[in-house]
């Protein structure tokens, strides 16, 4: 059965995943893309603009379906190994979590900054359809 994830990045490193085809959690960890499976929902929330910036952004900024193909390496830089994963990027709209908050379950259950942190988490069925509808109705 297919499952959702909210993965996090800044939306500075999402937009590239999502011009060139893929995914990328955790520094380019493989165990996270590893309990991922090819057909699974990933939508990616994105705290702010850059990574580490001061410049929050705190919204959802791509969704997609996982791809039929294992994690992989990629070198992105003279020794940087990250693993990434293929995603079939939807179109949709980057769009602010704020009006979801009180409407998704991993958000009503507390702090949800918490779960964030670990940089990739599955979230009810429910959750994901909610904001598909709410990305895709922002084009």
């Amino acid at each position: 059965m297919a499952r959702a994830w909210i993965a996090v990045a800044s939306a500075e490193h999402v937009r590239i995943g999502r011009a060139q085809g893929f995914m990328q959690v955790c520094h380019g960890k493989s165990g996270p893309l590893r309990r991922t499976a090819a057909g699974d929902t990933v939508i990616y929330y994105s705290p702010a603009e850059t990574m580490r910036g001061k410049d929050r952004l705190q919204a959802f900024t791509a969704i997609g379906t996982i791809a039929d193909r294992v994690p992989y390496q990629s070198e992105t830089a003279p020794g940087f190994l990250p693993w990434r994963r293929d995603v079939d990027w939807w179109p949709a709209a980057e769009i602010p979590i704020r009006p979801l908050l009180d409407q998704l379950a991993f958000t009503r259950a507390g702090n949800c900054g918490y779960q964030l942190r670990f940089g990739l988490f599955a979230i009810e069925p429910d959750d994901a359809a909610r904001i598909a509808a709410a990305m895709r109705s922002g084009l």
